[in-house]
C-alpha cells in the first residue's frame, strides 16, 4: 500500500496564506469599485458583463494555485509504502575467509580467493535478514566488518579484499578466534562461523582446536571449507621472464577442519572447484536458522516534479493571458 509523506511538512502551514490573499484581493476588488446615484439600473442591466470582464478574476485564481502548488513543492512529497512488523527467519553469521597467498592458485576460476569472494557475495545477497560479519587471515587475523544488517556495506569490504594486505602464512586458529570474539555477545539465537581455508594452520598463537573449545563454550557453531583440487594446482610465480605457474601439491588439514566442525556441532565441506563451492554455500544456506522480528520500510520516491509542473504550467498560462486577451484589465 503507497502512501504521500511530506519530507518537510512545516511549509504546509504557508498554505494558511491562501485565504489571506483571497481576502485581501476581495477588499481590494470593491475599492477598486466606483459608485453613481442613478434613477435606474435597468440601462445597466440590458448592458450586462462581457466575458472578458469575468476572466479577469481567472488571473488571480492562477496566482493562488501557483502559490499553492509552489507550497506543496517546498514540502517535499513522497511516495512511499506503509511498514509492517513481520516475522522472518535469521541468524548471525561470521565469514572467516583465507586470504594467504596460496589462496591465489588457479584450480578455481580465476583463482581460489575470488572464487571464494564470488560465491560468498552471493551467498550475503541471498540472507537480506541475516547479520553478517567478515573476518580474513594469513599469517594473523583482523575483523574486516563486524555483524551488520547492511550487506551493501560488508559486499563492499569483501570485494576489496586481497591477498597480501597482511604477512603471509595460515593461522586458523587466529581467525577463527577473532569470529569467535565477534559474534559471542551477539544477540542471535543461533551464531554461526563459516570458516574458508587452503591450508594447514602453521602460524599463531592459538591452536584451531582451542579456538573450536572456545566457539563450543559460546554455543557457535561452525562450518568448515577446505578450497581446493587433489594433487596438484597451478599457482603463479614471479621469475625474472614474468609470471610463470608452477604446479604445487595441495595440502588441506581436513582432520583439524572435521575436528572443529564435529566439536561445534557443524559439517565439514570440501570444494575443489567453482561449482562444489557454489553447491557448499547453498547447503549451509538450507540448514538451521531461528526466528527474529524485522520492521521492513520502503524507500521513498520522490513526487514533487508534478506539482512543479503544474505549477509552472498554471504560471505560464496566467503570464499568457496577462499580456493578451486581459491586457487591458490588468
Amino acid at each position: 500500500m503507497r502512501n504521500i509523506v511530506f519530507a518537510s511538512p512545516g511549509y504546509l502551514y504557508l498554505l494558511l496564506l491562501l485565504p489571506l490573499m483571497v481576502f485581501l484581493y476581495l477588499i481590494k476588488y470593491r475599492k477598486s469599485s466606483a459608485s453613481i446615484r442613478v434613477s435606474s439600473v435597468e440601462p445597466f442591466n440590458l448592458q450586462g458583463q462581457t466575458f472578458r470582464h469575468i476572466l479577469r478574476h481567472i488571473l488571480f485564481t492562477f496566482r493562488v494555485l501557483t502559490v499553492g502548488f509552489i507550497i506543496i513543492v517546498l514540502a517535499r512529497p513522497q511516495a512511499t509504502s506503509s511498514y509492517q512488523d513481520v516475522s522472518t527467519e535469521g541468524i548471525d553469521i561470521i565469514l572467516v575467509l583465507d586470504i594467504s597467498g596460496s589462496m591465489l592458485a588457479r584450480d578455481f576460476k580465476p583463482d581460489r580467493l575470488e572464487a571464494a569472494k564470488s560465491v560468498a557475495t552471493e551467498f550475503i545477497s541471498g540472507r537480506p535478514y541475516d547479520r553478517m560479519g567478515l573476518v580474513v587471515f594469513s599469517g594473523e587475523s583482523f575483523t574486516q566488518c563486524p555483524l551488520t544488517t547492511d550487506h551493501a556495506v560488508l559486499i563492499n569490504l569483501l570485494r576489496e579484499i586481497q591477498s597480501g594486505i597482511i604477512e603471509d602464512g595460515t593461522a586458523i586458529g587466529e581467525g577463527l578466534a577473532t569470529a569467535i570474539n565477534r559474534i559471542k555477545d551477539a544477540g542471535g539465537k543461533s551464531k554461526v562461523i563459516i570458516l574458508l581455508t587452503d591450508g594447514v594452520n602453521n602460524r599463531g598463537i592459538i591452536a584451531p582446536i582451542t579456538a573450536a573449545e572456545i566457539a563450543r563454550t559460546f554455543g557457535v557453531r561452525v562450518y568448515t571449507i577446505g578450497v581446493g583440487t587433489r594433487g596438484v594446482a597451478p599457482y603463479p610465480v614471479n621469475t625474472p621472464f614474468g609470471v610463470r605457474f608452477q604446479n604445487v601439491p595441495v595440502e588441506i588439514d581436513e582432520e583439524v577442519l572435521q575436528k572443529i566442525s564435529d566439536m561445534t556441532g557443524g559439517k565439514y565441506f570440501r570444494a575443489t572447484d567453482n561449482e562444489k563451492l557454489i553447491q557448499i554455500y547453498n547447503e549451509i544456506d538450507r540448514m538451521e536458522k531461528s526466528r527474529i522480528d524485522v520492521r521492513q520500510f520502503k524507500v521513498r520516491e520522490e513526487k514533487f516534479m508534478l506539482p512543479a509542473l503544474i505549477a509552472a504550467l498554471i504560471f505560464l498560462a496566467e503570464l499568457i493571458l496577462r499580456n493578451t486577451i486581459l491586457k487591458n484589465l490588468t
